[in-house]
Parts: structure tokens; sequence; C-alpha cells
């Protein structure tokens, strides 16, 4: 029989409704006078930015501006400002739970949880193997979380299936980067993109999605003059600002950035010296883009023909060029493809490795960066080694004490865990910090393999979405309560201070992991005595790969607010700007040109899926939602998903704002209202995808793979809509 979850009344019935319910004494107490304040970071997105919290009686209490820290100076955003609010919400889990199906919840013993779940780890492996029992992970764990879990999956669960949500963030940048660099990092810090002359941000919302960062190109055309363009089917609120938008249908990313290096081959804006000193095979790129032309660029992309002249041309005759991207051309079945093609320009006109010349890759989750470094990415070892390499493996495995014929190959990326379980290949599940009800495609698929599992446990802070079908869930920690050290976009190692204790019985992440490994038989692997200890061992496994720490320590990155990797000695000042005096991380220093050639979406418009639908943040959100939908000032500024709809589009259906519409995909349907705005192409509707349930637009998205990367095609859905009018209510 199908496990089913919870009922919706009995979550609301025990842990309370989203973001209504207000702790003695009121959300603001910001007039307390606090015991301390702790310098840390953000919990957000991947630009963590420095914050200063305010701590009374084991309670954060309110925020004080950081204004020393280098990246943000004290700017924050709407979610950064009222992180703080989490910590005391009555939805908090503060006990082990287990699922009486039928009757909700019951509080348990910590003992009777470890006891179920070791029971049936073993249960499960014995009867159908060790890989039928994957884990799932997710970046907002620190850098030493992130390495515990990589470590605990193949050490004590023994499994080769474990991987992380950052397979729906960073991927396709982290791949198209090892193939063009070898090393998965973003170039530059952003300090230089106050020293550039143009900036190109492709699929990148950073106004919302990464706002700190604004105010750094707002910088360099204030005070340099730099011209900004913007390439994105939306106009959102930093395309606003732009001096040129390149307006591209979704999917066709490559197409426009293979045109715009072909017109800058012709013109001779490109940098042969460096080409020539620095790089391998630009002769088989500029035979492949020679057949790019502006014309057909226009009819493919939908992109003017002049504008694309015009941003070959600012490009080219640039003397420093920044280039940033994100998941706007990520998340499609050709992400690394379309980021490979940004590289090649970037190459090309030999604008890296240099002041004000850079690119960088915007990382999406809090520690994104560090995360898919260390720990629990199927492919990968610590220091980014290749898990499939004799040598990373070998060096590894000696690095944690076991043989190298017991560390487990590569896994299964996370789309093809679900995909494994809902096929009943893989039978058990523990998951942390992951809420694939909400993150992943095609949810009511998803939905299918949760029930399909024999036994799944989780470990959270708040119930989620998915956690509703799990067996028993283990209260864990929030970000600031454990200690540790998080990566971020621009590759800057920082501190994460502890500024309160988990509540009640909830326990701190790793002593969780930790307390499992031991009763599985694997204690000797684990001696961990706190963070900096994981942090240690880390630094070790990490020498001598592309993502090398060993030169960081707490106290360094405490001294220095923070330390660029690669740092690979103590004495070493950290990378802030790779790649210069143009040397790659291949053997012979130079980085590689890679082919590329458009294709076609997975998903096609057709006569009966007419219209593009893509996805993305708004500002108020993060994610699954699963933290901000709980606190009531995020909540109340954006309560549900909407439709965003071209006037054009609206006027051929009929549709007003504030209509109910109907969106179907191949896979499913939602009902939501519309929001009329000239700020998108009229051949395309956006929605913003943070909700759950009846609002899930991933119910709709579908779960083609790019097939290097393994992420989803999150940006580009075939659909149909249709207002819905009264009748069909």
């Amino acid at each position: 029989m199908a496990k089913l979850p919870i009922s919706e009344e009995l979550i609301i019935e025990q842990f309370g409704p989203h973001s209504k319910h207000v702790p003695p004494g009121g959300w603001d107490q910001t007039d307390s006078q606090p015991d301390r304040r702790v310098k840390t970071h953000c919990c957000f997105c991947g630009q963590q930015c420095g914050i200063i919290l305010k701590v009374k009686d084991n309670a954060i209490i309110g925020f004080d501006p950081w204004e020393a820290f280098p990246f943000n100076k004290g700017k924050l955003c709407p979610k950064g400002v009222k992180r703080y609010m989490q910590g005391s919400h009555p939805d908090r889990l503060l006990h082990p739970l287990e699922n009486r199906r039928g009757k909700g919840y019951e509080p348990v013993s910590w003992e009777a949880a470890y006891s179920r779940v070791t029971s049936e780890i073993e249960r499960i492996q014995s009867q159908y193997g060790k890989d039928s029992f994957a884990m799932l992970s997710g970046v907002s764990l620190s850098n030493e979380k992130s390495y515990l879990v990589g470590k605990f999956a193949r050490v004590a669960l023994q499994t080769a299936n474990l991987d992380y949500n950052g397979r729906l963030c960073m991927v396709s940048a982290g791949a198209g980067n090892k193939k063009a660099f070898g090393i998965d990092r973003a170039a530059n810090s952003w300090a230089d993109i106050l020293e550039t002359d143009v900036i190109l941000c492709a699929g990148t919302n950073v106004s919302e999605c990464a706002p700190i960062t604004t105010d750094y190109i707002w910088k360099a055309r204030d005070t340099r003059g730099a011209k900004l363009i913007v390439v994105d089917p939306r106009i959102t609120p930093i395309a606003r600002t732009a001096d040129l938008i390149l307006p591209v249908r979704p999917g066709t990313d490559s197409f426009l950035f293979n045109t715009l290096l072909n017109l800058m081959i012709q013109a001779g804006d490109i940098d042969q010296a460096f080409i020539d000193a620095h790089t391998v095979g630009f002769e088989e790129v500029k035979k492949t883009v020679a057949g790019y032309t502006v014309d057909e660029c226009e009819k493919v992309t939908g992109v003017p023909a002049q504008s694309i002249k015009t941003a070959a041309l600012w490009w080219g005759k640039a003397k420093r060029s920044f280039l940033l991207h994100a998941r706007g051309i990520e998340h499609h079945t050709k992400g690394v493809d379309n980021v490979l093609s940004c590289i090649n320009m970037v190459l090309a006109t030999g604008r890296i490795g240099k002041v004000g010349c850079g690119y960088a890759t915007i990382t999406g989750q809090g520690n994104g960066q560090g995360g898919r470094e260390h720990g629990h990415k199927c492919d990968q070892l610590p220091g980014n080694r290749d898990i499939t390499n004799p040598e990373h493996r070998q060096y590894i495995s000696k690095v944690w004490g076991i043989d190298e014929k017991d560390l487990p190959g590569k896994g299964l990326s996370a789309q093809e865990i679900m995909n494994e379980i809902h096929a009943g290949k893989i039978r058990g599940l523990l998951s942390i910090c992951f809420n694939p009800l909400v993150s992943l495609p095609d949810s009511g698929f998803t939905r299918e393999a949760l029930e399909k599992l024999e036994f799944y446990a989780n470990i959270d802070f708040f119930m989620s979405e998915t956690a509703r079908y799990a067996d028993v869930i283990l209260p864990g920690s929030l970000h600031e309560e454990d200690e540790g050290t998080s990566t971020s976009a621009e590759g800057r190692v920082i501190r994460l201070q502890k500024s309160v204790n988990p509540p009640a019985e909830a326990k701190v992440d790793w002593e969780i992991l930790l307390e499992i490994a031991r009763r599985l038989g694997k204690e000797k692997y684990f001696d961990f005595k706190d963070s900096e200890s994981m942090f240690e061992e880390l630094r070790v496994a990490s020498k001598g790969g592309t993502a090398d720490y060993y030169g960081i320590t707490y106290d360094r990155i405490e001294k220095e607010m923070g330390v660029f990797w690669p740092c690979p000695e103590i004495g070493h000042p950290g990378t802030p700007r790779l790649f210069e005096g143009g040397k790659f991380y291949y053997p012979d220093g130079k980085a590689r040109f890679n082919v590329v050639t458009y294709k076609p979406s997975a998903d096609a418009i057709n006569e009966e899926y007419p219209i593009y639908l893509t996805t993305g943040r708004v500002i108020y959100h993060y994610l699954s939602g699963t933290q901000t939908r709980r606190i009531g000032f995020l909540n109340d500024q954006c309560p549900k998903p909407y439709l965003e709809i071209h006037p054009l589009l609206a006027e051929k259906y009929g549709i007003a704002e504030g209509d109910l519409v109907k969106i179907t995909s191949r896979r499913d349907s939602v009902q939501l209202k519309a929001r009329v705005v000239k700020t998108i192409r009229p051949d395309t509707v956006f929605v913003p995808y943070h909700w759950a349930g009846k609002q899930s637009i991933n119910r709709l998205t579908q779960r083609a793979l790019d097939p290097v990367s393994k992420i989803p095609e999150f940006k580009m859905s075939a659909v149909r809509i249709e207002k819905v009018v009264e009748k069909n209510l």
C-alpha cells in the first residue's frame, strides 16, 4: 500500500499555520538590549553577506549591520534583514517524531528514533544491497557538514547514491568551468566588477536573487561609465537600468552567444595573441560559429538584429569586460553548452585573469560553492576531486582510513535518485535540508516516488512538504545554531559563528549523523569533537585538489575576514583573482575552447502547447520557501505565486489583471492569478517557484536533464493557457 503523509489539517493542528503565529513578546524585539552581538553571515543566497546578530536569553532578537565586512559593507536585502525571525517560529521542530499513519506525528525519544533509523538502514541494505539506500543533502549546510555528509554516505552508509540540491542550481556552471578552465569557481572577486567597462548579465536576475551584486554593477556605471547588457526573456529590475536588453527566447542562449562571437571574429575584435599563448581549440570553435548569422539569430532567439550587433560591438571594442551568468542560462538540457558559449566569448577576447576583466557564475544557494567542492555531490570527492579518478580515490581513502575498494563509485544525481525510487530500485532514503517535493521538476512524479519508499528519515528544522512523507523526522539545527565555514559566490571562505543553542531536544546536524554512524559500527572513522576538527580534516582532504583549502584556518578567516581558495599553504595569501598571467588549471596551463552547437529544448513548442514557460525567484523568498514562507513580513509581501504575462498575450486569451488562469504542460496543470506586465516577451509566461501543493509550478516542469550536469530544464517548458471562468471554478 502506498504511504500517505499526514494531512494538511493535522500539520496545522500540531504545528500552527505558517507565518501567522507570533511568539510571546512579538517578533520585533529589537528594542531589547542584547546580551551579546555575534558577527556571522546570512543564511540565504551565495553572496553570504556579513551580519551581526543580536542575542538575548538564547534567542536572536534582531541584527546590526556589519559595515566592516568587505563584500556587503552592512547592506542587506529583505531576506537578510528578516532572517533572524525564523528561530523562535512555532513551526520549529523540537523533538524526534514518528509518523503514525493516519494519526499524525507523535514525539518519540532520541533512542527510539535512532534505533528505528539504523535498523531500517541495515534491513534495507541487507535485503537489497548497499545502493538501495540513498541520501539527499542541501547546500544550506556549512563546509564542515557538507564534508561530513560526503564521508558519512560513503563510509557509514557505504552507498554510491548521494547527491544534493545544488544539482538544481550550480552544476551546469561548475561543469562548464571545469571543461574550460580546469577548475570550478568564479574567476574573480566582485571587486573587479568595479573596474570594468562593459558588464554582461546573462540569465541572472541579480536585483532579486543576489541584490548586493546590483550595488557593484551600479557603482561600475557611476564611477567608470560602464555599460550594462542584460540577456533575459524578462525585463527584470536590473534590466530596467540596462543600456541594452537582449530579450532572448527561452532556451536559445547558445545561438545568441555563438552569433556574438562570430560577429567579433569578423570585426577583428578578438585577442589572437592571448588565444595563441593561453588556449587550445579556437579554430574548431571559429569554424562552428561562422554559420551563426545575425539574421538567423534574430529568427531563432527573437532578439532584434540591431541589438545583437550593438552587443557584439560593445563587448568586442571594450578594454575591460565582465560577464556574469546564473540559472537563466543553466537550467536547460543544454545548460553546460550555454555556459561554454559564454566562456568562449570571454576567452576569445582575452579578458580574464586581469584587473577589471573577468567572468563569474553567481552561486544561488548559501553554500552552493563550498558544498559542491567537498562533500555531497554524487561524482565528486573533497577538494573538487573526481570520484572516478584512481589517484583521487586513493588519496581520499587514505585520509579517511579506508581501503580504496570500499569507497563507492559514482552515484546517481538527485533527479536520477528520485527516478530510481519511483522505479522501486532505491527503497530507503535519508535527507537533510532538501525539499524535493517542491524543488524537483514534475512534482506529481516526485510525490509518487516518496509514497513508494519503504523507509524515509528526514533531518530538518521545519516540517517541509517532503518531510510529511517521512517515517522518522530528526530535528536539526538552524544556520545560527552551529559554527563552521561557508564559501561565498566569490570563492571567499568565511566563518559562521554560533549564536544560540538549538531549542528543546533539537540537535546540531552533525551530532545526529555522528550518532547514526556510531550505531552503524563506523564510529572509528568519525572521531570529530566539533566543527573545527571536521575543518582540519577537510583541509587535509582538499590538499592538492583544485579546491585546495589547506592553507586556510579558522584563525586566518577571522583575522582576514575570509580567505579566497585555492590557498595551498599556511603562508599563501589566497587567490581572489584566478588565471592571472594566463595560467589555467590544466597540465599545460591552457584554457580550452569548447565547440557548441545549438540544440532545441527537450519540451518542444507546438500548436497544443504554444507558449514558453520559464520560472525563477522573487526577492522575498528563497528556494522551496521552507524558511521564508514562515517569516511573516516576507510572506505578506508575496504570499502566493502568480502568472506574469504580456498584454498582447493576455489580450489574445481574454485575460485581464487578476484573472484566474489555468496553465497546462504535458505533465499537469495549475491555476494562478494573472499579472499583466510589459516586462516579458509576448510569447513567454513566468511563474516563481517557491510554493508547494496546488500552487507549485514544478508540477508543470519537466524531468529532462542536461547529459553532462544532470540539471533539469526548469527554465523552458511548453504550456498552454486559458482563462478560468466562473462555471469552471
